[in-house]
């Protein structure tokens, strides 16, 4: 029992040390080169694995979507991951990853699963550059004596599930004119997203806010810049407010997760007064409480858009 719980302990901890864990799986053999691809998705977004229910398929549905199953009750919509990526199963769809993305639960199709690495976040890499497609967000680099430094692809679940399942979108944004943010004129959002939806619909939010964006999508790219920034602001003598209004920041990111972002900002004497926003797709009282152990003034789920600009407005009123 003492091993069980000091387990628990050490993987709720790992996002307090720039680590997670990830899951590999296979879903076959790539339409295009031909071989089987190892993909990954990070632990926490992960509720059970499950072999394949019988499967309900409601009127006008399509691919990827094959249909609604029952998972301990709960009937939630199933995702052909293959067909997502350009795969073809050799063996069939045999398992189902239940994931819980914000508040949304849903399940993806997959061949089969491999097992489960710790992996420090830079040992990831983003794949803006081209590699993986459209619903890769990042390139996992494994290594030791049993993967051969193999690479795993990363999955973009938000821009899987932007794409096929309307409900996680959120709210559209509602007009802005009512709300007053105090932000010092020509102060930006410092903004760390490695999802390419998601950085779109935050540019679209904080510029209906009146809060121009610095767009990154690394946490690790985010803080080089508020240190160019913070430079930028003593050489020229004026508070630092006056140059960054406020980093926004995602927990899941290639080379230094959102935690460590926010944990090196309040850590930092030049730079603890910078006001600090989670936006993620993690949920749960374990993320919201590891919020709290590393500063962060304010917390949302995504796509919630308008529930966003509330918390922004309160963070900025109360450190203003």
């Amino acid at each position: 029992m003492d091993n069980f719980q000091k387990e628990i302990d050490e993987r709720a901890n790992l996002a307090l040390s720039n680590k997670f864990e990830l899951l590999l799986f296979r879903l076959g053999s790539d339409r295009v080169k031909g071989k089987s691809e190892l993909f990954g998705i990070n632990v926490f977004k992960l509720r059970e694995i499950v072999p394949m229910p019988q499967i309900t398929k409601a009127a006008g549905m399509h691919s990827p979507l094959l249909g609604m199953a029952s998972i301990r009750g709960q009937f939630i919509p199933v995702i052909d991951l293959p067909a997502v990526t350009g795969c073809k199963p050799e063996t069939g769809l045999n398992l189902l990853l239940v994931t819980e993305y914000a508040r949304s639960t849903q399940a993806f199709a997959v061949e089969s699963v491999e097992n489960i690495v710790r992996l420090d976040w830079n040992q990831v890499h983003t794949a803006e550059a081209g590699l993986g497609g459209h619903n890769i967000t990042s390139i996992a680099r494994l290594e030791g004596e049993h993967q051969d430094n193999q690479l795993a692809m990363v999955l973009d679940v938000e821009q899987i599930l932007y794409d096929i399942i309307p409900s996680v979108r959120g709210s559209e944004p509602e007009a802005q004119s009512q709300r007053h943010f105090r932000v010092h004129p020509g102060a930006v959002a410092i903004v760390a997203e490695d999802s390419r939806v998601a950085r779109q619909l935050l540019e679209q939010g904080l510029k209906s806010m009146g809060i121009p964006a610095i767009m990154h999508n690394t946490g690790l790219e985010a803080w080089h810049k508020i240190h160019q920034i913070s430079q930028e602001a003593a050489a020229a003598g004026v508070p630092l407010h006056h140059k960054i209004a406020l980093v926004l920041t995602d927990l899941e990111m290639p080379e230094m997760d959102g935690f460590t972002l926010t944990r090196n900002i309040k850590r930092d004497p030049q730079l603890r007064q910078l006001p600090v926003v989670i936006h993620s797709s993690l949920s749960g009282s374990a993320n919201e409480d590891h919020v709290r152990k590393v500063g962060a003034d304010g917390y949302v789920a995504k796509f919630e858009i308008n529930e966003l600009s509330s918390v922004i407005q309160q963070v900025l009123d109360r450190v203003g």
